[in-house]
């Protein structure tokens, strides 16, 4: 078993395992941190902060320390899990709760995907299943939010997996590791916006800061995190109160603040996503 293949068994087990914490009143920040845990338990380390969007948030949530946010009876969670293990990347995602047809919507259009995972198939192809299997569920799929390409230590290496067909004839070639993401929603139409703050951070542009909190921040993200997303609270568990160091890192445009990503018409969005080796046989390395 090589380190993707190990990335993710951990991602799977980890994702299977938040799932089965999930009840009417669980503290959402309690989840993140049980499933972070268990990531480092199992040998991996998060490759970003345990993702926990309610409703009409499709992806991009991350509680902060004292959240007191819950998932309510009726609520529709989804919940994204990324493992690194030495930078190979495993990147899963499932929901649970509330519309039962809206999360079999996009679990179905992510199925039936797996098999297209094939070296010489382009990318509108699988846009175009995603988009007729959630349709045919009476739903929308979310058309600017996608999959994409994988590479050591980098989420997002190039191009993106369509939900829709975007016309776009690239072709997948034998061995690269994609993660398909089918969004569905109930909304009238089909599209996030960017809201508010999501808690998510990533180094961009590492230069020289003059504040010395700030410096401190930076040369920590660079040696623990690196290219991959974080967490503000991880470095409130390291430093504690973050007073104004962060604020200026994200400032002078050195790191990155992700915005949540909201259904533009406030529908409820499901997600479901695996991470696969193209292949003549395509490889599922976050199967549960």
């Amino acid at each position: 078993m090589d380190d993707w293949e190990k990335a993710g068994k951990i991602a799977a087990e980890c994702l299977e395992y938040g799932l089965s914490l999930v009840s009417p009143g669980v503290n959402l920040m309690h989840l993140a941190v049980h499933i972070e845990k268990k990531i480092i338990q199992l040998g991996g380390k998060p490759a970003f902060p345990v993702n926990l969007s309610l409703n009409k948030v499709a992806a991009h949530y991350a509680p902060l320390m004292n959240d007191e946010t819950e998932f309510k009876k009726g609520d529709m969670l989804k919940i994204d899990v990324g493992v690194h293990v030495n930078g190979c990347i495993g990147d899963t995602a499932a929901t649970i709760g509330g519309n039962k047809k809206l999360i079999e919507a996009s679990r179905k259009a992510l199925e039936k995907t797996i098999p297209l995972c094939k070296p010489g198939t382009e990318l509108r192809e699988i846009g175009k299943v995603i988009n007729e299997t959630i349709e045919s569920y009476g739903f929308k799929s979310i058309k600017n939010l996608s999959g994409h390409l994988i590479s050591e230590y980098n989420l997002h290496a190039g191009f993106s997996i369509p939900n829709h067909n975007n016309n776009d004839s690239r072709k997948l070639q034998e061995g690269m590791i994609i993660a398909i993401e089918p969004f569905a929603t109930d909304g009238n139409n089909g599209l996030i916006s960017e809201s508010v703050p999501s808690n998510i951070y990533l180094l961009e542009n590492p230069r020289p800061v003059r504040d010395p909190t700030a410096r401190k921040f930076l040369k920590y993200i660079k040696e623990e995190f690196g290219t991959l997303p974080f967490a503000a609270r991880w470095l409130e568990n390291k430093f504690g109160p973050l007073g104004f160091g962060l604020k200026i890192l994200v400032k002078e445009g050195i790191v990155r603040s992700y915005p949540q990503l909201v259904e533009s018409s406030q529908g409820i969005v499901s997600q479901a996503e695996h991470t696969i080796r193209v292949g003549k046989i395509p490889l599922v390395l976050t199967k549960r």
